[in-house]
């Protein structure tokens, strides 16, 4: 179970205590998520969600990403809404870590991608783009480009443990993405994490999208490329075209888009591939022995990878 962080009995009751939501009914550690250690948290007033931030995330961000999911929710997005406590503080301390409690947001997330869910997410994702654009804070993607040649430097001496070309391939995707890397197309705040496991539904409605600790100031497009990595492809790397041409229809017809960005398309996806490949490969190769969390397979980035590589241009992901 993804909880690194044990609270007592009576520090939660000390810390809930602070809030304006009642006494405590129960509370429960949720497996999902390998970031933070996170309850479900039941009071007198309803369900919501209590979140530990474990080392991974900077406490100098947390602002930034509170302060975003008020935004989003001050402007009709669906989101998780940062709690304040009667002291008027979003971010408080338990246990040693920063933590928060948030709004619980109903619906799950989809295990079985259907085209209506890419239609609904391009939707919604061009939504909060367009409801961020005010928002005051900045935060630079520390995931971003320039963050990826420390990680290949860090990954590629044991790369050949996972597979024996690997090095190779990070190494020469990395040399030719420094090259051709877009600049000057629209930007603003992303999501960056837009897996199917952070997007939930009620039917076949999109009821919100939750974990925002990694959203950052970045190229819109880059956004639509991460997703069209997580939700595009199905179970042997197969690139669906249908569900990505309604994603992006969708975006469009929230957002418009501009002929810079569709074309600058393949070259984003390269780098999300690359951007989860790196992560994943590093996570992998660092993983502790008996660790509870299993790492996720950064061969599926690979293959993924290796689809946009084939990629002559924006026609393959379905649009014009």
């Amino acid at each position: 179970m993804a909880v690194y962080t044990e609270v007592s009995d009576d520090d939660l009751q000390r810390f809930v205590a602070e809030y304006d939501i009642g006494q405590v009914t129960s509370c429960k550690g949720i497996a999902e998520g390998v970031e933070n250690s996170n309850y479900l948290l039941h009071t007198g007033r309803g369900a919501f969600i209590l979140t530990l931030y474990e080392k991974r995330v900077k406490a100098e961000d947390l602002p930034f990403f509170l302060g975003f999911m008020e935004h989003l929710a001050r402007g009709g997005f669906a989101c998780p809404t940062p709690l304040r406590a009667r002291d008027g503080q979003a971010l408080r301390q338990l246990c040693g870590r920063p933590a928060a409690i948030v709004t619980f947001l109903e619906g799950m997330w989809p295990r079985q991608i259907q085209p209506f869910h890419c239609r609904q997410l391009g939707e919604q994702m061009a939504r909060m783009h367009l409801i961020g654009a005010d928002f005051a804070i900045r935060r630079a993607n520390a995931l971003g480009p320039q963050g990826w040649r420390p990680l290949v430097e860090a990954c590629a001496p044991r790369a050949h443990e996972v597979r024996a070309d690997l090095a190779a391939l990070i190494e020469d995707e990395l040399a030719f993405l420094e090259a051709r890397w877009p600049q000057g197309l629209p930007a603003g705040v992303i999501h960056a994490d837009l897996f199917p496991d952070n997007v939930f539904f009620l039917g076949e409605r999109c009821s919100g999208f939750i974990d925002f600790y990694f959203a950052c100031n970045d190229l819109f497009a880059y956004d639509l490329a991460i997703c069209l990595n997580a939700w595009c492809f199905e179970r042997q790397s197969e690139f669906n075209a249908t569900k990505a041409r309604l994603m992006l229809q969708a975006y469009r017809a929230v957002r418009p888009v501009g002929r810079a960005e569709i074309e600058a398309l393949p070259i984003l996806a390269r780098g999300s591939a690359l951007r989860f490949l790196l992560t994943r490969l590093y996570d992998w190769i660092n993983h502790p022995a008996g660790a509870f969390v299993k790492p996720k397979d950064p061969l599926e980035y690979a293959a993924k990878l290796r689809f946009h590589q084939a990629v002559t241009g924006p026609g393959a992901y379905g649009i014009d």
